[in-house]
């Protein structure tokens, strides 16, 4: 892992790359420290923020560090330029280099704890348990497995123009962040039946209508309304925050379980998942459309 750190009174920034490729390559995940709030931001926009092999292994480092930071008490998740997260990139999948990335974070038979066994998804961090809260701000796609690390963060705050949806349901590429168990929690049975069934599209509004967004804002402001929210909930005692944030979710043993179940399906990623990625490496389907995939 690259690290390069820079430290002030105020501020401490750092991009993290990622030892899984040997020689490194360009950081795709930096990361900004500013009162007791940090920033961390997934930054490939060419690839409308999709997460490669590399930059999950990087957002899943950045993450740990930030649990471990006693300098920072909440973090917001964003993606540079126009886009939150595309999902996994496909174009990666299409071409193998993700075969062993997605076997190298198989789950073990004895996993039982989120919290004491720390392990990264194929997204990155999309099974660690943190005690801190996350808010993601989400600026256009935040699509299939960008879905689901949206849906990984504490709190969502959507702009205006920001889209949604279960998109890697047209590719046969399955749901294996931890989507199947956060979004019945989050919006319901029925409505996440809805959303992962049909893999059709969901704008801010209706996010919040449906419980998904927990605020929504003018086009590129979701940074700035998801910070400020991060210094309003670092004005309470932080303990008792923390307690009951912890209280209100799934235990993690049960958390455990339910993602160990969810991974069962990751054979489906080679059996359809790999066609449906050429296809998608071809230009199939862009844009989200229903319509040529």
């Amino acid at each position: 892992m690259r690290r390069n750190v820079i430290r002030g009174t105020t501020w401490r920034t750092c991009a993290l790359g990622a030892s899984w490729f040997q020689g490194g390559k360009a950081m795709t995940v930096t990361v900004e420290t500013h009162a007791r709030v940090c920033t961390i931001t997934l930054v490939r926009p060419e690839a409308r923020n999709a997460v490669n092999p590399e930059t999950a292994q990087a957002l899943y480092a950045a993450f740990r560090a930030f649990e471990e930071d006693d300098d920072a008490d909440l973090a917001v998740l964003t993606g540079a330029g126009d886009a939150f997260c595309s999902g996994f990139d496909l174009k990666s999948a299409a071409s193998g280099m993700a075969s062993e990335w997605i076997a190298s974070v198989d789950i073990p038979e004895d996993w039982s704890d989120p919290v004491a066994q720390p392990l990264p998804g194929p997204m990155g961090p999309s099974r660690l348990m943190l005690s801190k809260v996350v808010i993601a701000a989400v600026e256009g796609p935040a699509v299939a497995g960008g879905m689901e690390l949206a849906a990984w963060c504490d709190l969502r705050v959507m702009a205006q123009g920001a889209v949604t949806g279960v998109f890697c349901r047209r590719w046969g590429v399955p749901l294996i962040d931890g989507g199947t168990v956060r979004l019945p929690r989050i919006i319901g049975q029925g409505r996440a039946n809805d959303l992962i069934l049909t893999g059709r599209p969901v704008d801010a509004e209706e996010a919040l209508a449906l419980g998904f967004a927990s605020r929504i804002c003018a086009k590129g402001e979701a940074l700035a309304t998801a910070q400020a929210l991060a210094q309003d909930l670092i004005r309470f005692p932080q303990g008792c925050l923390r307690a009951d944030h912890l209280s209100a979710r799934l235990s993690p043993d049960d958390l455990a379980e339910a993602l160990r179940r969810e991974w069962r399906s990751v054979s489906l990623f080679s059996a359809e998942g790999a066609s449906g990625a050429a296809r998608f490496a071809a230009g199939k389907g862009r844009g989200g459309s229903l319509d040529d995939f």
